[in-house]
Parts: structure tokens; C-alpha cells; sequence
């Protein structure tokens, strides 16, 4: 499960190009996902950076008395296409960034804030993209995060490594066992709090939630 796309090229299949994402937009909008969701994207304010921006399903879950505009980077226009409507519709401007969230255009010190739901599960290379989150943000900023990822439970972590090599092209280069404690920790960014558990209903192998905040500065 991952709203972020990844990178185009000719030799991805008909399924890869317009099927998925087609899929992938659709699990990441369900109700679940947006319960989820609310626990953080509404926290967003000023200029706002979304890593894995995909289909846009955030956009109408910020708060336009808080956020000045919000940046989306996403290497697929694919997945960007799903979301011209929620774009069209947002009350502040937004812009789209096609491009990888390891290497972001954007000048250091941009961010009051960045969020990522659903994406850092997908990006090829996490560290680097979250060392790309750190370069970014502004002193003062801070990361908001919803994500699924490796579970605490051992027993459950070792499925999801015998799993992923499986999961992985079926779910859009999806990966169910990478630990975002870890992640954001490699980085040099601080967490301020993170909850990590499993909703209702939802089978812990894929989705254990790691959602919170993290800071430069503690």
C-alpha cells in the first residue's frame, strides 16, 4: 500500500503504468486510510511540503486557515493525473513537483512543514529521501507522518520479510517491513511523539501505522 508513485520509464507493463496506480489510489482513499490521515495532515501550517503527494488524497484534509500552499513531489504523473480534481479544488495553491523525493528541487530551509502518508513505503531509496526531508525543512519545522511499515512484533516482522519480495511488485514497489523509527532516527531528525499500533480490521503483516511528528531540534 503506497500513494507515491515511482519513477516512469518504457519498460514498465500496461499493469505497472496504468493499472496500479488505478488500484493504489483507490486502497490509499479508502475510509480507513483517511481516519488514519486525519491524525496528522490537519496539524500542517505554512509553506507545506507533501513527499508521495500520489492521487492527492490529503488535500482536502488540510486546514486552509493554517497552510499557505503545498508542494507535492511525486515521480509518477500518473498518480498525479487521479488527483486534478482534488488540485482544482483545494483552497490554497499547489503546486507539483515531478521528481524523487531523494532529490528534491526545492532550496535547503524551505518547509515550515512536510508530510508524508503512505509513501516512504515505496520510495526506492527511504534514507536518503528522509535525509532530503531534513535538508528542507526549516529550523522551526516539522515532519508529520502516517505510515505503515515493519511491525514490533518479531514473529510478525519475520512474515513480513519473507513476504515483501512477493508483496512488493504486486502493490506498486510497496515494502511492508521497513521501520520509520529507524528511518527518521538515520536522518538526524528527532521524533516528538509516534504512535504505532494496527487499525480495526487491517491485518497487521501489512498494516502496522507508524504516525506522529518528528523536528530538527528537540
Amino acid at each position: 500500500m503506497s500513494e507515491s508513485g515511482t519513477p516512469t520509464d518504457n519498460s514498465r507493463g500496461f499493469f505497472q503504468r496504468y493499472v496500479s496506480p488505478r488500484v493504489v489510489s483507490a486502497v490509499c482513499g479508502c475510509r480507513l486510510c483517511g481516519r488514519q490521515r486525519m491524525k496528522v495532515v490537519p496539524l500542517a501550517e505554512g509553506v507545506v511540503v507533501e513527499i508521495g503527494i500520489g492521487s492527492g488524497h490529503n488535500l482536502p484534509l488540510y486546514d486552509p486557515s493554517r497552510v499557505t500552499a503545498v508542494i507535492g513531489v511525486d515521480p509518477d504523473p500518473v498518480f498525479t493525473s487521479l488527483g486534478a480534481s482534488r488540485i482544482a479544488e483545494a483552497q490554497f495553491p499547489v503546486e507539483i513537483l515531478t521528481e524523487s523525493a531523494e532529490a528534491v528541487s526545492l532550496d535547503t530551509v524551505f518547509a515550515d512543514t512536510v508530510v508524508t502518508t503512505y509513501a516512504f513505503c515505496t520510495i526506492p531509496n527511504a534514507a536518503e529521501a528522509m535525509m532530503e526531508v531534513r535538508r528542507i525543512l526549516k529550523p522551526s519545522g516539522r515532519l508529520l507522518f502516517c505510515e505503515h511499515g515493519r511491525s514490533d512484533s518479531p514473529r510478525t516482522a519475520a512474515l513480513q520479510d519473507r513476504l515483501n519480495p512477493w508483496w512488493k511488485p504486486l502493490a506498486g514497489g510497496c515494502n511492508i517491513n521497513r521501520n520509520l523509527v529507524d528511518i527518521i532516527s538515520g536522518s538526524g531528525l528527532i521524533i516528538e511523539q509516534c504512535a504505532t499500533y494496527v487499525p480495526r480490521f487491517t491485518p497487521e503483516v501489512v498494516g502496522f501505522h507508524y504516525v506522529g511528528s518528528a523536528r530538527l531540534q528537540g
